[in-house]
């Protein structure tokens, strides 16, 4: 890996820190969020400052100096960003992710190395998704041994810092060859190291950490989506790229007892949705206030006291308080189970985020087309580029369908059947 440039630094403290620092780049972020969405502006140098901040770095554990926050502030960190910028948001979901994997299934050495890597403020992205399969668990790229025990390419210089060590059922020392295509790869043109979701011969899931840079490697800013237009979320190629054993994670092992990893991922992505529907509140709010004028028939001189526009302000609220609530109930479930893990505990916290994010993808999108409803006429030109907060929730809230979330949820409360072992729950 050609060694990444010095970044300075901060060292995020403590839960209170961290969201005071979400909030001061929220408001940083929504200043030009509007035009770099037109102009599909990627967010590099935005991207800089969030690694710059030490926020990346604040679920890295305290006894490897990081903030260790709880999941509570985790999910109102991602909820800030959203309310500021959805797309930027989301370019970060998997890098805490993969954080996550590491915890669980990290070696010592493995953890050392790339928590240091993470509190140097370099980012995570994801390569996982697989256009063209039947299942979204169907895996096709294979990480395979490189038999003639060939290692890394010059230079890579990570796998002497972590120090050899294990790959969990992928083997022991050695390299591997990686080969494969991935799609939805959000973060991975932004990212320093790539942790790719892979197979190995005895068909055992994997996560092979894999350097933007790396030989091979190829990132392609392809995604055209409606909304999150920002986020690059395009194509990765990996063509026969070397990965040394201490790179390659036992993702398999995680989903062998009661986990969070499912959890955790669906929390920041309820934790967006909620951030979309409450900046696009926010955004009618001051639209109405400012810019809208009354219906003739109210009788008032603004749009601000016309009674019908106040109900449905209200009924709007009380929607995205209702997400709000739902998704600090889910956080504090995972931080609750996170300290008592057990299958039961697992189970809840489960279904506490599933019933967040069925919420959130609801106020999501509700409020930010009621926008135009409420707003007015005015509020539909281009040039203010307000439907961005639909495209944005529209676009993310298809990761996968809230219809099966219900169904777990109404299994668990009618017969107790715990929600399956999986990523998305």
């Amino acid at each position: 890996m050609t060694a990444a440039p010095a970044r300075t630094v901060r060292t995020v403290a403590d839960d209170a820190e961290a969201l005071a620092l979400a909030r001061e780049l929220a408001d940083e972020f929504r200043a030009e969020a509007a035009e770099r969405d037109r102009e599909r502006r990627l967010p590099r140098a935005e991207l800089d400052r969030l690694s710059a901040s030490g926020l990346l770095g604040v679920t890295v554990p305290r006894a490897h100096g990081g903030a260790d926050v709880s999941a509570r502030t985790l999910a109102e960190i991602f909820r800030l960003l959203a309310t500021g910028d959805a797309s930027l948001a989301q370019i970060p979901q998997s890098h805490f992710v993969y954080v996550s994997v590491l915890r669980r299934q990290g070696s010592p050495a493995q953890r050392e190395f790339f928590f240091g890597e993470v509190l140097a403020g370099r980012r995570f992205g994801n390569a996982q998704s697989e256009a063209g399969t039947k299942h979204v668990q169907d895996i096709r790229t294979r990480l395979t041994p490189l038999r003639d025990g060939a290692g890394a390419a010059d230079g890579s210089g990570a796998a002497d810092a972590a120090g050899g060590a294990r790959a969990g059922d992928a083997g022991g020392t050695g390299s591997y060859l990686l080969s494969g295509e991935k799609h939805y790869s959000t973060g991975a043109l932004f990212a320093d190291w790539i942790p790719v979701l892979a197979r190995a011969e005895d068909e055992a899931l994997h996560v092979a950490y894999v350097p933007r840079d790396a030989p091979g490697v190829t990132v392609l800013d392809d995604w055209d989506g409606m909304g999150q237009r920002t986020t690059a979320s395009g194509t990765v190629r990996l063509a026969d790229v070397v990965v040394p054993a201490d790179r390659v994670v036992p993702h398999h092992l995680t989903f062998q007892g009661p986990q969070l990893h499912g959890a955790v991922a669906q929390l920041l992505h309820a934790a967006i949705d909620v951030g979309i529907a409450s900046g696009a509140l926010a955004e009618a709010v001051a639209f109405v206030r400012t810019k809208s004028r009354p219906w003739f028939e109210s009788g008032y001189e603004t749009a601000a006291e016309d009674p019908l526009l106040i109900q449905r302000f209200g009924e709007l609220a009380l929607r995205v308080r209702a997400a709000e609530a739902l998704l600090n109930a889910a956080a504090d479930a995972v931080d609750a189970a996170s300290a008592d893990l057990t299958d039961d505990s697992a189970a809840e916290a489960s279904i506490a985020v599933a019933a967040a994010k069925v919420q959130a993808a609801e106020a999501a999108v509700g409020t930010s087309s009621a926008l135009f409803e409420v707003a007015g006429t005015r509020a539909a030109l281009d040039s203010l580029n307000l439907n961005r907060h639909w495209r944005d929730a529209r676009t993310h809230t298809l990761h996968d369908p809230v219809r099966w979330k219900v169904q777990h949820i109404g299994r668990y409360v009618l017969s107790g059947t715990r929600p399956p072992r999986h990523g998305l729950l």
